[in-house]
């Protein structure tokens, strides 16, 4: 994580003795250094934030110009994959009907027919997975003769292993890792530990992808990223055992949240205004779900596990040349210091809109006086020293915690929610998108809190109501209501985290801790109003 850090300055009060024309008591007035004044006779004071002073200093450049267009675009491109590859394990890794193999020789064809016992599954005969009688014992009962359920009681039978391997069934999938390396039986407990392991990747990427986007920049990043999921998606296929595939499959999983991660940084540091809003609040979700959304398609199509990752891996190594057209975050520039870099960007892209650029862009003396000064950073560590935000940082935690494991919980399983997996997965992904476009209303409409406990009220309900009761020797729906209670966990977090609905965010850690609004006393009445109304 990375502050932007500058020399602490007094407070400045401005006394108007008279009222200009045409304002209120209490109202803003926003100059062009973003300053925010309170009238007649009113103390105001000067607000200054990174964010705040970059959109007004690129303002001419306006907001859904071709530029904006283009990075708007392209970077919501690039999350396709991302979509894609997440929930790829639904069919790579889903375990298609087995049995065990039974070699015919010396045995008869009745025999053979019978040499699977069959037991009951979720209260259905089923034939056995992982379990057969031994061969030795059909043989000779074959050789002498006899014949299964009128000569002799099956259930009599001495049963053995699969110690010949499997059969797998071929009505849904060609292959996939599960029959590939006989994730099944003893070693079953290996297919739902292959999602852990990715998700143990992004775990591991969200901690190093920032801090390398602040070292090194946002586009470095994403391109290294990008180019990191695509190698190990395809390099996975020529895994000779579920070991290394694992190893590939953990490297692709810090490739896929680091780039997710860098794009949305990227768009929002470029992008201002309703652009920025757009973007972060539906443009990226609709780009993770239309790659989603065409993963059953793909899968449908491609039943092998391996043409499968490499139609999901290769089409990354498509967006190398955007090197060339997507620009760095200017922002980052200007708190590296690099002024003259981010001015050629703005540049380019007045060129781009057809709008003239003023002389100087970054005329402010904020950002030419940090040019070659070293930046203040922090750590994660920074955000555990002052007790409120450590409480903050732990309840957003929390929220995150519960929002990731309902959906990738629910997500990951739609190859169970119907005989079709391939359906099942197309309409978990189609559902996305009204769920994100109502989002995005709930976002410029509703207080934060209030959206939030809304949607864990309807996630943790929808669990709930699912099945309460059992049916069976186990609780089989004991997933379900455990998704639910963390949704409704969550809700209480809510009420103890600061509203944000059109309040700036905060840029610095001093500021997260005060979290206050302007206060304005005039005429001994208190008037609180936010410094910059944020169209979030």
């Amino acid at each position: 994580m990375q502050v932007l850090a500058y020399p602490k300055k007094k407070k400045t009060t401005i006394k108007l003795k008279k009222r200009p024309e045409g304002l209120s008591e209490c109202q803003h007035y926003l100059p062009s250094k973003q300053t925010t004044l309170c009238f007649y006779p009113v103390y105001c004071r000067i607000a200054h934030t990174a964010m705040q002073h970059y959109d007004s200093s690129v303002a001419f450049l306006g907001t859904w110009g071709r530029f904006q267009l283009i990075v708007f675009f392209l970077l919501c491109s690039t999350i396709l994959p991302n979509g894609s590859g997440s929930f790829s394990l639904v069919f790579v890794t889903d375990t298609p009907q087995h049995r065990c193999r039974i070699p015919k020789a010396n045995l008869s064809q009745e025999w053979w027919e019978v040499a699977v016992p069959l037991e009951v599954v979720d209260g259905e005969l089923q034939a056995s997975r992982c379990r057969r009688y031994r061969l030795d014992v059909l043989r000779n009962l074959s050789a002498g003769g006899l014949l299964p359920g009128r000569d002799v009681n099956l259930s009599s039978l001495e049963q053995e292993d699969c110690v010949d391997g499997w059969v797998y069934g071929t009505e849904i999938y060609q292959s996939t890792v599960v029959s590939q390396f006989d994730l099944v039986c003893t070693q079953r407990w290996k297919q739902p530990l292959t999602a852990t392991i990715f998700f143990l990747g992004v775990l591991v990427g969200s901690f190093f992808s920032g801090v390398l986007a602040d070292r090194f920049g946002r586009k470095p990043v994403l391109f290294a990223t990008i180019i990191i999921q695509a190698v190990f998606s395809v390099a996975q296929i020529a895994a000779p055992s579920w070991e290394v595939f694992s190893v590939l499959l953990f490297c692709s999983g810090l490739g896929n949240i680091s780039n997710y991660v860098s794009c949305y940084v990227l768009g929002t540091e470029i992008l201002t205004g309703n652009t920025r809003v757009v973007y972060s609040s539906t443009g990226v979700c609709l780009g993770y779900t239309l790659g989603y959304m065409t993963l059953p398609l793909f899968a449908y199509f491609l039943r092998s596990w391996k043409t499968l990752l490499l139609a999901v891996g290769l089409p990354g190594l498509f967006y190398i040349p955007l090197w060339w057209i997507l620009p760095e975050s200017p922002m980052w520039l200007l708190s590296q210091g690099r002024v003259t870099e981010a001015e050629a960007i703005v540049r380019k892209a007045a060129k781009m809109n057809r709008v003239v650029a003023p002389e100087k862009i970054f005329a402010d003396s904020k950002w030419h006086a940090d040019e070659g000064r070293p930046v203040e950073r922090y750590t994660v560590l920074d955000l555990m020293k002052k007790r409120s935000i450590a409480l903050m940082t732990v309840l957003l935690c929390w929220v995150w915690f519960t929002l990731s494991v309902c959906y990738y919980g629910l997500s990951l399983n739609t190859s169970q929610l119907h005989s079709n997996p391939y359906i099942s997965c197309f309409l978990s992904a189609v559902v996305e998108v009204p769920a994100y476009l109502s989002c995005s209303l709930a976002i410029r409409f509703l207080p934060r809190r209030l959206a939030l406990v809304a949607v864990f009220l309807t996630v943790g309900l929808a669990l709930f109501f699912i099945q309460l009761v059992p049916q069976n020797i186990y609780f089989k729906y004991l997933p379900y209501i455990t998704l639910g209670t963390l949704a409704m966990l969550s809700i209480v977090t809510m009420l103890f985290l600061p509203e944000s609905f059109r309040r700036p965010l905060p840029e610095t850690l001093e500021q997260m801790q005060k979290r206050q609004s302007l206060t304005c006393l005039s005429r001994g009445k208190t008037f609180k109003s936010t410094v910059i109304e944020s169209p979030l």
